[in-house]
């Protein structure tokens, strides 16, 4: 089986600035996978890549086994797309831009106009102007573009964004279902780790045009760091007494006290009981897991200028 997305030493230079460089990705069919990086590292120069936006300076694409060629018309009728801004007719309802777009796609029924509506739960904004819509209905409306013609592929360039919290859930679900029940594609550019940990079944986190790191929702779990945080009356005391015991433990603004070696991870009693026999009785003491912002970050090297 051909990987639904392909990529083979992908560059794309902008005079003396490469905005991608050497990428190389393999997408399953049938997979959620999320292109994680901060804004500026390169993913929709990538995404307009495999789309035949713009052409790479080196390297090649090929998305559902057709090599990408600036121009060409496949496989774009087995793609649907949404990048950076979901462009719209903005003197057009909602209803008439989508009408608009299934006579651009060949075989699309006249039916899915009012399905894809219904799915995207744009109903009662059908008859609006596309230029009157909130930014998050707009988002929604293209999503709704994207999906109305049934295709294998997505490839969504953030497409939560400008979504509230429970349409951030609803396009969740809509991803996820339109993924394990009919086998859709979907390669989806995000900035927001926590969201896709919630919906990958892998991440590639890119940083400056460069593949980092690939990796499953297991992965990911087993790569964040655990800490124990520890609180005392008298943390000053407490912190002198663990490191004289030879653990490394630091000091943090709020007070807490914060323990990484692993012998502490694994048997915080033994803490618990050097500091309860010393006088210094925890008032409280957990093992916490590293926040997926503060692996993120870490990954690419900004954890200690933009992580406290």
């Amino acid at each position: 089986m051909n990987p639904a997305i392909e990529t083979d030493n992908l560059v794309k230079q902008y005079g003396d600035i490469t905005a991608v460089d050497n990428l190389s990705l393999r997408v399953t069919p049938g997979e959620i996978y999320a292109f994680l990086g901060l804004n500026g590292a390169g993913k929709t120069t990538t995404i307009r890549m495999l789309l035949g936006m713009v052409k790479p300076t080196f390297g090649e694409a090929r998305v559902l086994g057709k090599r990408i060629r600036v121009g060409e018309k496949k496989p774009w009728e087995s793609v649907g797309y949404l990048v950076e801004t979901a462009d719209a007719y903005p003197e057009l309802s909602v209803r008439e831009n989508l009408e608009a777009m299934r006579r651009l796609r060949p075989g699309t029924e006249p039916k899915t106009v009012e399905r894809v509506i219904e799915r995207l739960r744009l109903t009662e904004y059908a008859d609006r102007r596309a230029g009157t819509l909130s930014h998050g209905n707009a988002q929604r409306l293209g999503l709704a573009k994207a999906l109305l013609h049934n295709p294998q592929l997505l490839i969504l360039d953030e497409p939560a964004n400008g979504l509230d919290p429970a349409g951030i859930v609803e396009i969740r679900n809509l991803l996820n279902e339109l993924a394990h029940e009919q086998g859709v594609t979907v390669f989806m550019s995000s900035h927001i780790l926590g969201e896709v940990s919630r919906l990958a079944n892998r991440i590639g986190i890119i940083h400056q045009g460069r593949l980092l790191q690939e990796l499953n929702v297991d992965e990911l779990e087993q790569n964040r760091r655990q800490r124990l945080v520890i609180r005392t009356r008298d943390p000053q005391a407490a912190r002198s007494l663990l490191i004289s015991a030879g653990f490394a433990a630091e000091m943090k603004a709020d007070g807490a006290i914060e323990v990484r070696d692993i012998s502490a991870i694994e048997n915080p009693d033994d803490i618990a009981t050097r500091l309860v026999n010393a006088g210094h009785a925890p008032t409280m003491l957990n093992v916490e897991q590293e926040d997926l912002e503060h692996y993120f970050l870490r990954l690419v090297g900004m954890e200690e200028r933009d992580v406290k």
